[in-house]
């Protein structure tokens, strides 16, 4: 339900702006000459997470843009709903929501100790919030970037396998507004809205607000409910744009996300819908976050850009660990005796995050070399401070954890990039940075690391005619070292972990066909890892219901693969698009203690949650009166769960579709995801859960989203 009190002020912000059209800027001629038209975007796909906002075309690196065209056509509600038409990439799904991907087979599956090290970064207007994932409403947004491979130059630390940043809508010159309503079943209960417009001719703002609620597709039978796994999830955005001088503009974003989750998702007998927990978990999440902006554009040969970002987020995760209820458990016979069996888990989190950054480039006059070459210098700092209690039950045993964990990351970036003639071109960048990291626990383990790190690119791009661009990138990237927490005795020489560097080549082809009508994108990449940084886990066979988790380095490792995306616009109604990844994985000298004691072999074996294969295909056809229909389908090939076991997922294809009736100011749609209903797995363990059976190891499966059916209508007002 959606109360008053849910909704401010956001809400009343919306609410305010759709009825105050009567606000009309006497003179926005100045503004409207700086913001692209509508038929402008459409032509050049801007890149709005690199330095200088570059066209996707131009850039040479292999990177996915899903635009907001995309995103609607599909009726796109979370960053779930689009993940798979991204070409070898992956998630992991512990969670009630998306929070751990893997690019080219790289990233993180869980993180239950605190201590955040991301492999993947994740940013949404300029917050961070790398680690976390989950708040990432696709509505009222611009577009979706992935960009594969380290971002060492850019990005630094928080993004060795890539980066995944969201770009939400900008203030317009002019007024508009909208609202949209979902239902369907699983009780789908969706409503958004969006407001628009110019304060004065030099102040433009956007609000925008999305309730989305449903069940989560279980039925807990112990209970007798049916939303022990549901969804209840608000999110709003302002974002205000300030013209403060002719040299001055100020760009101020506010995030707040609140998803109130429920997390009740594995089962038994592996049948994935019938839950019988009598504690269900929870997975929420609740950010506030800030975003300002100056750009400086005064100086005849430099523009000077100052970015200062601040998040604070709670969480809250937990899971019933024994799957089932007292009343299951006395049931069932152990060693001639009604069996006993109660777990719980439970973490409750508080993250701070500040960032500044600042960074000169130069402007056309500004250009170095004879006028050859942009240049741009900049600092960086981040400060991250984290919170954590964690209490595990057990038969009536209680087991309690508090830490504090704080890490400053200071840096220094540069980049060049430079026009050869004869369509060459050349880029290169480099940073370092220093991380300074301390932990402490309530048990007495105490760390404080520290360390520099440098990672940079290489790129040198040709233009073989108008139509078609190669280019050839080394990058370099980078993942600080760490710490493992309350490891045994037995464990002491894995108390620390070094960092871990990831060099990666990558040959790459963009081009255009049939006068701009199809364009296509295609990369060949070979990746180097050095100190693999691998996530391990024991089950403790005398306590089984415990689990020691660390991270060790395993040597070396090789990755390699490819990526293909095409779009083609066969007639002025019909769009075609597909992607296609290819990917090859292998651990480097990877060996590894099982739980009692036997050695384990990985080395040669592919990483986890690293399909083969991914691919999407999708069509939209409009028709000149109006009528619309989408038809996608994306899958993957079959993948290891975990880096600790053989378990493997199947094999899936998922079929989605949308059609409806578009005018201008109004639309309605009819939509179908997972038309076919596949059961496919999305995360799996394999280990001993069951003391009936003297806890003897098997495979448990979680799967995604079964079929879902709905209805959606939106309006606009101008």
């Amino acid at each position: 339900m959606i109360t008053t009190k849910s909704l401010s002020p956001i809400a009343l912000a919306v609410c305010a702006a759709l009825t105050h059209t009567s606000l009309l800027a006497n003179d926005k001629t100045r503004i409207d000459n700086e913001i692209p038209t509508a038929d402008e975007k459409m032509e050049v796909v801007v890149v709005t997470s690199d330095f200088r906002q570059s066209a996707i075309d131009k850039m040479p690196s292999s990177i996915t843009v899903i635009d907001q065209q995309q995103i609607e056509d599909e009726g796109a509600q979370h960053f779930e709903d689009v993940l798979n038409s991204i070409a070898n990439f992956n998630w992991s799904g512990g969670s009630s929501r998306a929070k751990y991907f893997q690019i080219r087979g790289v990233g993180e599956q869980e993180e239950y100790q605190g201590a955040p090290n991301s492999s993947v970064g994740y940013i949404i207007d300029d917050i961070d919030l790398s680690g976390l994932g989950m708040i990432s409403s696709m509505y009222d947004l611009q577009q979706v970037e992935v960009l594969r491979g380290p971002q060492g130059t850019r990005y630094g630390a928080n993004a060795l396998a890539g980066l995944i940043y969201l770009k939400s809508n900008d203030p317009t010159a002019t007024f508009e507004h909208g609202a949209e309503v979902s239902l369907g079943d699983d009780q789908l209960r969706t409503i958004s809205g969006f407001s628009s417009g110019p304060i004065s001719d030099t102040l433009l703002y956007r609000v925008s607000l999305q309730q989305h609620q449903q069940n989560g597709y279980r039925d807990n039978l112990y209970l007798d409910r049916d939303d022990t796994n549901g969804r209840d999830e608000l999110t709003g955005r302002i974002k205000l744009r300030w013209y403060a001088t002719d040299s001055l503009s100020i760009d101020f974003n506010l995030l707040h996300a609140n998803f109130d989750n429920g997390y009740d998702a594995w089962t038994l007998d592996n049948n994935g819908f019938d839950t019988l927990t009598d504690i269900p978990g929870v997975d929420t999440q609740r950010t506030t976050g800030g975003s300002i902006k100056f750009t400086y554009s005064g100086a005849e040969q430099f523009e000077l850009v100052s970015l200062t970002s601040l998040a604070q987020t709670s969480t809250h995760y937990g899971y019933d660990g024994d799957w089932a209820n007292p009343d299951y458990w006395a049931a069932k016979s152990c060693y001639g005796a009604p069996c006993e069996y109660d777990y719980t888990w439970d973490k409750l989190g508080d993250r701070q995050t500040l960032s500044q950054e600042f960074r000169l480039s130069s402007t056309e006059a500004g250009r170095i070399f004879n006028g050859s070459t942009d240049w741009l210098v900049g600092l960086y700092a981040m400060r991250l401070d984290e919170d954590n209690h964690t209490t595990e039950f057990y038969n009536g045993w209680v087991d309690e954890l508090t830490a504090e964990y704080n890490a400053t990351n200071l840096a220094a970036f540069a980049q060049l990039d430079s026009d050869l003639g004869s369509g060459y071109s050349l880029s290169v960048g480099a940073r370092i940075e220093r991380r300074e990291s301390e932990y402490l626990d309530s048990v007495g383990d105490g760390f404080a690391p520290s360390e520099n790190m440098w990672g940079g690119h290489v790129a040198l791009s040709k233009a073989l005619n108008p139509d078609h661009q190669a280019y050839i990138r080394v990058a370099r990237g980078y993942k600080a070292g760490g710490f493992n927490m309350s490891l045994p005795a037995a464990l002491a020489d894995k108390k620390e972990f070094q960092t871990e560097t990831l060099y990666n080549y990558e040959l790459g082809l963009k081009s255009s066909w049939l006068q701009g009508d199809v364009t296509t994108h295609a990369s060949l990449f070979y990746m180097d890892r050095q100190d693999q940084q691998v996530a391990a886990s024991q089950q403790n066979p005398l306590e089984p219901q415990k689990f020691i988790l660390y991270t060790e380095n395993a040597g070396s490792s090789n990755n390699y693969g490819a990526e293909f995306e095409a779009n083609w616009y066969a007639t002025d109604n019909l769009k075609l698009y597909g992607t296609l990844g290819w990917l090859e994985t292998a651990y480097g000298d990877y060996k590894y203690l099982d739980k009692y004691g036997t050695p384990v072999d990985l080395s040669g074996r592919e990483l986890a949650h690293s399909p083969n294969f991914t691919y999407s295909a999708g069509a939209t056809y409009r028709t000149d009166n109006g009528w619309f229909a989408n038809l996608t389908g994306s899958g993957k090939s079959e993948f290891y769960y975990s880096d600790s076991n053989e378990s493997k997922s199947d094999p899936y294809t998922i079929f989605n579709a949308r059609i409806g009736y578009e005018t201008e100011l109004w639309s309605v749609y009819l939509w179908g995801r997972n038309l076919f209903d596949e059961k496919y797995g999305v995360r799996g363990f394999y280990f001993g859960n069951e003391p009936d059976i003297d806890w003897a190891d098997k495979q448990y499966i979680r799967y995604g989203d079964p079929r879902q059916l709905g209805v959606t209508a939106n309006i606009k007002f101008m």
